[in-house]
């Protein structure tokens, strides 16, 4: 692994620490997911800027606004790390309402949604983008209605965002989705999966490079071919990394993050430690394209994947929860 991986896996272990303390009632995937954000940019989390972000988000919104529910410590935090908090959370409200307005639901999911539209987009093209990406998610829901839902909006807005051709685009994710399903067991993240390689531009042989590095990757026990994490396996079959390395790197950031204080087996599942390792890894990974602009698009892909999948994953445990409540208070 190379020294960035390294340093962004220590720096993660300690904003984690920092972030524990001092969010204290907060949900806790969603403290670690904003330790991350900030390790991904070398940054040591800064509490007070996301507190101040947090407080600017409850000042301009209602009670019973999604931009307060489960993601709004990560929303908080991705607004500390830009030079103008105020203005793009401005700018992530108007978009929040253009997508409403072509009838995406209010939800987790949107709120980021919103904000990646804002921050990559012109101000003159958030309707189009949102026309774009209300055009991808119809085109899934046609092909598959009932693996089709609020999970899919964050994916929906990165496919607004390119350039492609909506029919076009549609197919494609149709022809990765048919090609792979049959290799993976949940096909709500196929689909995912399916959208991560439409996002990357592949051709017809990501599908054989990631098929061998799901199979390199299980030989060392290493599972990212599971519900939460197969997306970030299409983001390291994009990447221009041989296949060993990037199976020793994975299985050597596993191993560094599981012996860190509040990493323990009790405290992280492995799903979501793959996921992060897996991120920190692609990140490092995607600094060493000698591309700048490529670099960027790669690095933001990977967040806004990886917070895609933690948004899921809190989301479908928050749910368990909520079930549990209601049947032992019945």
């Amino acid at each position: 692994m190379n020294y960035t991986g390294k340093s962004r896996l220590e720096l993660f272990a300690d904003n984690a620490q920092i972030i524990k303390k001092e969010f204290t009632w907060q949900n806790t995937l969603t403290k670690r997911l904003a330790a991350l954000l900030y390790a991904q940019k070398g940054r040591t989390v800064d509490c007070e800027a996301i507190r101040q972000c947090h407080a600017l988000m409850k000042q301009n919104t209602g009670a019973f606004s999604a931009f307060r529910g489960n993601m709004a410590l990560c929303v908080a935090a991705l607004l500390s790390l830009s030079p103008n908090p105020q203005q793009v959370f401005s700018e992530t409200l108007k978009v929040y309402d253009l997508l409403k307005d072509v009838k995406f639901r209010a939800s987790d999911f949107l709120v980021v949604a919103a904000y990646q539209v804002a921050v990559q987009a012109d101000a003159s093209d958030y309707e189009n983008v949102a026309t774009r990406a209300r055009s991808f998610y119809d085109g899934m829901k046609a092909r598959h209605f009932f693996y089709t839902g609020q999970d899919d909006y964050i994916y929906a807005a990165m496919l607004g965002l390119t350039d492609l051709e909506v029919t076009g685009g549609a197919e494609r994710i149709e022809q990765l989705y048919s090609r792979l399903k049959g290799g993976f067991s949940s096909k709500n993240s196929v689909q995912a999966l399916a959208q991560v390689l439409v996002l990357g531009n592949s051709d017809d042989s990501a599908t054989d490079r990631l098929l061998a590095l799901r199979d390199a990757l299980r030989v060392q026990r290493i599972k990212l071919d599971k519900a939460y994490t197969l997306p970030v396996l299409g983001i390291l079959t994009l990447l221009p990394v041989e296949i060993d390395t990037i199976v020793h790197d994975i299985g050597t950031a596993r191993n560094t993050l599981r012996a860190q204080k509040g990493f323990g087996v009790l405290s992280v599942s492995t799903q979501e430690l793959l996921l992060f390792a897996a991120s920190i890894v692609a990140g490092g990974y995607a600094e060493s394209v000698k591309d700048g602009v490529l670099t960027a698009t790669l690095s933001t892909s990977i967040t806004n994947i990886m917070i895609a999948q933690q948004a899921a994953m809190i989301a479908a445990i928050s749910a368990s929860t909520a079930a549990a409540a209601s049947s032992s208070s019945s």
